[in-house]
């Protein structure tokens, strides 16, 4: 007598059987009737924001938990209010966000603010008085400085940098080299 095929095995035997399929169904959706690729419809979360999307810190020490509620085990503090983070996904009250150095975990939605902000990332970059690059420096702005992201558009953002004796330049900077933005993103 042969043995009878689990439930569990059954449930695998037919999800493979049928994956081939729903490959083929997902890559006819991602093209036109013309063969050519269809623009994708913005995702959005729960919340009704788009994903993925910048915010930032709204405090100095925010816990960084392995997943969505205070019973998951804390993986990292940030120390840095105005950080920029990706939010990645959603569920109820708390945001999957990834840090520039790609490390990701769950934040309460009430740590994160939409101020936009940006982290210089390369080598040292001037903030200019215009947005051209025959423009005067107003000041030197050093890799991990964090400034706050005003607007941005074509190849230019305005931001806002705080010294350290809390005086405030305002000015633009190339948007190449900035992290807290996507490349052809337009801010406003």
């Amino acid at each position: 007598m042969k043995p009878a095929l689990s439930i569990t095995a059954f449930c695998l035997l037919a999800w493979v059987l049928a994956w081939p399929a729903g490959l083929a169904a997902q890559e006819q959706a991602a093209t036109t009737p013309e063969g050519e690729a269809a623009e994708a419809e913005p995702r959005r979360g729960p919340s009704g924001l788009l994903l993925p999307r910048f915010v930032s810190l709204r405090s100095d020490e925010v816990n960084l938990r392995t997943g969505p509620g205070v019973r998951y085990p804390i993986d990292w503090v940030f120390q840095r209010e105005g950080l920029p983070l990706e939010v990645i996904d959603e569920f109820e009250n708390w945001r999957r966000v990834r840090d520039r150095t790609g490390t990701e975990g769950w934040v309460h939605r009430a740590m994160l603010s939409g101020n936009r902000t940006i982290v210089i990332e390369g080598e040292r970059r001037s903030l200019l008085a215009d947005p051209t690059e025959s423009a005067a420096t107003i000041a030197y702005l050093e890799p991990g400085f964090l400034a706050g992201l005003e607007r941005c558009l074509d190849a230019w953002c305005s931001a806002v940098a705080v010294g350290p004796d809390g005086t405030r330049y305002r000015g633009w900077l190339l948007r190449d080299g900035l992290w807290g933005l996507y490349p052809d993103e337009i801010v406003e």
